[in-house]
């Protein structure tokens, strides 16, 4: 029997919304500690199966997980609980770029897989790659089980032309984004569903085409040569 996501550890974020405060929270430090161990479980299942066709440099469900403490000292919003479950798991080796995340908030969850802040290196050398084979990434991107499955990338975008690119470039709706993500969404009922933990990995699988691609652009220079031995 896989891990399943307990009804109680939606139910705790439920009521932490509407109670965001450290009041509130100590008195349910029982109900926190015993949501939080059902997702750390969770994780810790989801991890085995993603090792099966993947190389993640995650060591354990609990080292996945986001803090629920927030930091809020440039934050607008002062409560000081975050009021859904994450965690992320980064794929190992120089060779494997990328990495996976997931969030449980009830009405609100999802997975998401990609780059999140590519450095100035990687988003120069994405950009070379977009800018020499824009045909190349729109067959990747408009791939049918990606489309279906994820919809369009998802992630920040520059309001205008990237630096030394032509506003009117054929590919400039690519070349504007900083994020280069992928997306899915799940209800609440799938969410708790018995096999959930194998519902998210299936998705993770789907992502593999789009992490490999960008995997071997980063780790190549512009000829094809190796960056990283």
């Amino acid at each position: 029997m896989p891990a399943t996501i307990q009804k109680d550890s939606l139910d705790f974020l439920t009521d932490l919304s509407k109670n965001n405060n450290r009041e509130w929270f100590n008195a349910n430090k029982d109900r926190y500690l015993e949501a939080r161990d059902n997702i750390i479980d969770f994780a810790d299942a989801l991890l085995v199966e993603m090792n099966k066709h993947d190389q993640i440099e995650t060591a354990s469900g609990k080292k996945s997980l986001f803090r629920i403490y927030k930091d809020v000292r440039f934050a607008k919003d002062k409560t000081p609980y975050n009021s859904h479950w994450s965690a992320s798991f980064k794929r190992a080796t120089k060779k494997l770029r990328g990495g996976y995340y997931f969030r449980i908030e009830p009405g609100n969850s999802g997975l998401v897989g990609g780059f999140w802040g590519p450095d100035a290196d990687d988003m120069k050398r994405l950009r070379q790659d977009i800018d020499a084979n824009p045909d190349t990434w729109r067959t990747l991107l408009g791939d049918k089980t990606l489309v279906e499955t994820f919809g369009t990338l998802y992630g920040e975008q520059l309001t205008s032309a990237p630096r030394s690119y032509a506003k009117d470039h054929p590919a400039i709706d690519l070349l504007r984004y900083k994020q280069f993500m992928l997306r899915h969404l799940f209800s609440d009922e799938e969410v708790l569903s018995p096999d959930f933990v194998y519902k998210v990995n299936e998705v993770f699988k789907k992502m593999r085409p789009f992490f490999d691609f960008m995997s071997e652009v980063l780790t190549t220079d512009a000829n094809g040569m190796d960056l990283v031995g």
